[in-house]
């Protein structure tokens, strides 16, 4: 989970808010892969549309902003052939969950999900909403259900779009998180997407660390395994910051084996159930410590690939200034270390 307001990344495009940080110095130097295993999917995250999210609709430009097309190609060229497309679910549909689309913000995001496709690679529309319409909990799972239906319509026949159904579920009821990625499930089937693959996320920030603990917030183990899908193409999504408590807000990482350790219980539920999963978002600082521990944590996934299909990069994206995980080319923090993961890990298109 990644707890920063985005909000405050969007001031304005010419002025976007910055982010203190510890900088950390990157080595440039390519990790040593396992050679076990390979993974389908390796990318990063696109993130910009979900800015502002405060303000909604938000004015495009001041609050929010589409994504660099040109850095597509520059990570694709690196090996990556997965992007997630990170947008608000009001601005797409401002009226409401069974409203219509609005044509402006649906324009641009087909235009970059086309351009992804065209290219040959992935592209994973994400609403970034944490189970959330305007600030309150989705409790209507019918109109859930509407919404992505309407929105599958749009690429019922790419089957390189991936419907990921919402960012980050978290502090809701565990049945009510369930309830809702199975409406998603059905309302994306319904509109005809039947060869594109789904990613449910679970409750708790879909955290791996925590897939498998009884805690406040449900037990994602003990009921996402429940979910349906007649096309039989779902991919858990799980994320996973190193910091100390997986919030993705500091540069500091508890030991070479951060990642690999909150990995494994998450492994063995996949294992165990007979699913495959995604780490849709993971970073660590710019520094000699917690690259370790990514490379640690990516090799082990490799010798895992049975059960874990890539990862993702939190995160690329025009605004984002000096954020510690940034990789947005090329002035990104982490943009020099990120291009040598794509380079080590990567799936070419």
């Amino acid at each position: 989970m990644h707890f920063f307001t985005l909000a405050v990344a969007a001031a304005t495009a010419a002025s976007a808010a910055t982010i203190p940080q510890k900088r950390g110095t990157a080595t440039a130097e390519a990790p040593a892969a396992s050679s076990s295993g390979a993974f389908e999917f390796f990318g990063i995250n696109e993130s910009g549309a979900e800015f502002g999210n405060t303000n909604i609709p938000g004015v495009y430009g001041t609050d929010y902003t589409w994504y660099d097309l040109s850095t597509i190609d520059t990570w694709i060229s690196a090996g990556m052939n997965i992007f997630r497309i990170n947008l608000l679910m009001e601005r797409l549909t401002p009226s409401g969950l069974t409203g219509a689309l609005d044509s402006a913000y649906s324009g641009n995001l087909t235009q970059t999900v086309n351009y992804i496709t065209q290219k040959g690679a992935y592209a994973i529309i994400t609403p970034h909403n944490y189970g959330r319409f305007n600030n309150a909990i989705i409790t209507d799972t019918s109109g859930f259900g509407t919404w992505w239906k309407n929105v599958a319509k749009l690429y019922a026949s790419n089957s390189k779009v991936v419907f990921d159904t919402n960012n980050e579920y978290h502090d809701m009821d565990q049945s009510l998180v369930v309830n809702l990625n199975q409406a998603a499930i059905n309302g994306i089937r319904a509109a005809g997407a039947t060869s594109q693959y789904i990613t449910p996320e679970g409750n708790a920030y879909t955290g791996a660390w925590s897939w498998t603990l009884d805690n406040s917030a449900g037990n994602n183990g003990a009921t996402m395994g429940a979910l349906t899908d007649p096309s039989n193409k779902l991919i858990y999504q799980m994320h996973q910051y190193l910091d100390s408590d997986f919030s993705g807000t500091s540069a500091t990482c508890n030991n070479a084996t951060a990642l690999s350790d909150t990995l494994k219980s998450a492994t063995a539920w996949l294992r165990a159930n007979n699913k495959v999963g995604f780490l849709g978002e993971f970073a660590g600082g710019i520094n000699s410590l917690c690259e370790e521990a990514i490379t640690d944590g990516l090799n082990y996934m490799r010798s895992n690939a049975d059960v874990w299909k890539g990862a993702a990069w939190w995160a690329a994206g025009p605004w984002w200034g000096t954020y510690l995980y940034s990789a947005e080319p090329t002035s990104g923090v982490a943009y020099q270390y990120v291009t040598q993961l794509a380079k080590t890990y990567g799936v070419k298109v």
